[in-house]
């Protein structure tokens, strides 16, 4: 099924993100963490796409059990960095020929040990392009990236505001936000986003944060701001495993009441294939979204 035909019957999508596993080991691991929340009934997953497309067999893979084998809505992640337009297309069709019909559409990060994005394809220098490609076969429902606190890349708000609107004209159905912790960056680009014309959903992003390492790693690699009270408590308690779960856990759901309490179409939770914080998290919010 589309997502774009869910978004008709549900008022609230939740919906989880999973990456390939790497090796056996942890794919035995992957296994036990993705069924225990399958159970939980996701509106759609999606599956992530290594850079370069370094996970390209594996993601397909997975898509492939995900929806053929579990009878899941499964979503493909697919990025356009070092692809032409005839590998695209090539991969759009197998996806399609296994009952893929829902792409999350990236331009996709630098091959490890670049720096920053150089377009080695004439074909594709934006994320658009690629969008723009997928959609003239008329097969898919394709979902886009966006940031509410600009693409690192970005000049500023209204550059970075430009790129999400040529997404949607070129034919994204809807966006998925790359993590934040303060609630009112999503709301104020949600804002700038229905100022700007665009009228699809627009799902946060949500990652539980349950140790100080997480927090680190986090401010390293994304653009997101961390609130200074959460990355304090967290760092107090450091050396305190169970407390720090609860207290990230905690923080995680009032985050996802608020946003629901204030218009958010659902939550698509960053899993890093992990089960536990999802589960208590999703099972702490009112039965009332559900549906």
């Amino acid at each position: 099924m589309r997502i774009t035909e869910i978004f008709k019957k549900q008022k609230h999508t939740f919906s989880f993100e999973f990456f390939p596993p790497k090796d056996e080991i942890t794919a035995v691991e992957f296994g036990i963490n993705a069924g225990q929340l399958m159970r939980l009934q996701p509106s759609f997953i999606s599956v992530t796409y290594g850079a370069g497309g370094s996970t390209q067999e594996r993601t397909f893979n997975l898509v492939d059990l995900f929806q053929n084998k579990l009878g899941l809505t499964c979503m493909a992640h697919y990025t356009c960095v070092n692809a032409s337009a005839q590998k695209v297309s090539a991969d759009l069709d197998y996806l399609y020929s296994r009952n893929i019909e829902n792409l999350m559409l990236l331009r996709g990060d630098p091959p490890k040990g670049q720096q920053s994005f150089i377009a080695t394809s004439a074909d594709f220098t934006h994320a658009s392009d690629l969008i723009r490609l997928a959609k003239s076969q008329n097969r898919f429902s394709i979902g886009a990236a966006c940031y509410p606190e600009m693409h690192i890349e970005s000049r500023d708000t209204d550059e970075d505001m430009q790129f999400v609107k040529e997404k949607t004209e070129a034919g994204a159905d809807f966006l998925v936000t790359q993590m934040f912790f303060d609630n009112s960056f999503y709301y104020r680009f949600v804002e700038r986003a229905r100022a700007a014309g665009i009228t699809c959903r627009i799902i946060p992003g949500i990652i539980p944060v349950i140790n100080y390492h997480q927090i680190k790693k986090f401010v390293e690699v994304s653009n997101a701001t961390i609130p200074r009270q959460l990355a304090t408590i967290l760092e107090s308690y450091k050396d305190n495993e169970k407390k720090s779960y609860q207290i990230g856990v905690d923080l995680a759901i009032n985050q996802c009441e608020d946003l629901l309490n204030h218009g958010a179409p659902g939550i698509h939770f960053y899993t890093l294939n992990k089960s536990r914080a999802v589960i208590d998290i999703y099972e702490s919010l009112s039965l009332r979204y559900k549906c």
